[in-house]
């Protein structure tokens, strides 16, 4: 029988993508899971999000040096598409592959990096690989483009095999410099200057002149070895399948240590990331297939709640339960705002490691931040999400007791499964007004504003920050 549980649905759209709402949750708990999963990894089934009408309220997206308002574009996607893995799969490799625009200060070439997660974020690893090494936005953020023959430079070459591909352990000082060295003349055109006419884009530029080709030995091969080679090389590798197995555990199913502690740190669960691994090389590194077999695990379907949100996530999906921003209204710069004040400035990473997540998204200051934002985004009874929480709790009866309304408000704020504690505090919380009245006028104000208060309760709740 195909798997319909309302709180594993709920589960997947969380991981998959930014949460989902009632009337989301409703149509897609019609559809056998497997099915669900399938769709999710199909994006091209349906519509692109169409953002005509923001550039005409949002000018700034006009003009491509506007990153503030790009990072915001990018959160309205993640709250308006119908294709939910792409954003955040997109999500998963800028994390992965962190390049920050702070360095470059060329937008143009940080929002053309993010597209190419989305168009190439489920291919395989060579594929994703090989766009990223003629990426400008990388190419200049790790400096191949001052690799020249003669003269390496071994900024790309080590990391392409630290953080992106094999991990520490897997690799030798002397395979980072033939790597290097086959990446000489891999750089990009140089764009126009800003003045007087704005940004520029750019594109990958190959200088065979520039290029050591000269026979190279890396990880046991030799050959007059291109960058290209050297990606075959590293796609190939076991090392590679099993380090891109837990960076997609650790985003999709629940917080691992930190990428540096790995090589010493063995992950929680060995058994899960080995059917990960065999995905990635059944397919040919195919990462569509590798998250076909993270959905569909039992150990995927036992994770709910064990992932502390990131920023992203959170204003997201807190947006998405207030039911604001789908069309252009104002304020759509706060939200890229309020994730950087979370700790997550989208399109700027703090390092090449990416962000610490997990626990580390956390601490007295960004839970504040966190709480309050939720709190402020789920103030309004007429905004359009809680409006239809309200008109559900009135479809529960009346008059409702203070049960029915914990546990309802429990499930149409997610559903979020609180502690045995937290639900104890909401329901006294909500036993102090006794039954919500939806038969007269003045009670169905009343109920309005203590559903508003319950809502906020949810998400000021521990619960709430784990996906």
């Amino acid at each position: 029988m195909a798997e319909t549980d309302r709180g594993l649905v709920a589960h997947l759209m969380r991981r998959a993508g930014f949460g989902a709402t009632q009337d989301e949750l409703d149509e897609l708990t019609a559809k056998p899971y497997e099915q669900m999963v399938d769709d999710l990894l199909h994006p091209e089934r349906f519509p692109e999000v169409d953002d005509i009408l923001l550039r005409r309220y949002y000018l700034e997206l006009n003009n491509p040096d506007t990153h503030g308002t790009w990072q915001a574009h990018w959160i309205y996607r993640m709250v308006n598409t119908k294709r939910p893995l792409q954003e955040k799969i997109a999500l998963f490799w800028h994390h992965v592959f962190a390049t920050s625009i702070g360095k470059s200060e060329h937008t143009p070439s940080a929002v053309a990096q993010i597209e190419t997660f989305r168009r190439n974020g489920l291919s395989d690893l060579r594929t994703i690989y090989l766009d990223l090494a003629r990426d400008p936005a990388m190419l200049f953020w790790l400096d191949n483009c001052e690799n020249h023959s003669g003269e390496p430079n071994e900024n790309w070459g080590r990391e392409l095999l630290e953080l992106f591909s094999m991990g520490v352990g897997n690799y030798t000082e002397q395979d980072i410099k033939e790597a290097s060295r086959a990446f000489t003349g891999w750089t990009f055109v140089q764009p126009l200057p800003l003045d007087p006419y704005s940004r520029y884009p750019s594109e990958f530029l190959y200088l065979p002149g520039d290029h050591d080709d000269g026979e190279k030995t890396f990880l046991g091969h030799t050959g007059r070895f291109t960058g290209q080679d050297i990606i075959d090389i590293v796609a190939a590798q076991p090392a590679t399948a099993n380090f891109i197995s837990r960076h997609l555990y650790n985003f999709f199913v629940s917080d691992e240590p930190q990428v540096p502690a790995w090589s010493i740190v063995p992950p929680q669960d060995p058994e899960a990331i080995e059917v990960l691994a065999d995905a990635c090389r059944s397919s040919g590194g195919s990462v569509r297939e590798m998250l076909r077999a993270l959905f569909l695990s039992d150990f995927f379907k036992a994770a709910r709640f064990k992932k502390v949100k990131s920023p992203a996530e959170l204003v997201a999906g807190a947006i998405k339960l207030s039911g604001m921003h789908r069309d252009p209204q104002p304020g759509l710069g706060d939200l890229s705002g309020a994730t950087a004040v979370m700790g997550q400035s989208l399109l700027t990473p703090p390092t090449v490691e990416g962000w610490h997540t997990g626990r580390e998204w956390i601490d007295a200051g960004t839970l504040n931040e966190r709480v309050n934002f939720a709190v402020d985004r789920l103030s309004d009874p007429e905004t359009p999400g809680i409006r239809r929480i309200i008109d559900r709790l009135e479809c529960e009866g009346s008059p409702l007791s203070p049960d029915r309304f914990v546990d309802t408000c429990l499930d149409l704020a997610g559903p979020v499964e609180a502690s045995e504690d937290t639900r104890k505090q909401l329901l006294e919380h909500a036993a102090q007004g006794g039954d919500l009245d939806f038969e007269t006028e003045r009670g169905r104000e009343r109920s309005a504003e203590r559903a508003v208060r319950m809502i906020q309760a949810v998400v000021s709740s521990v619960e709430y920050q784990f996906a």
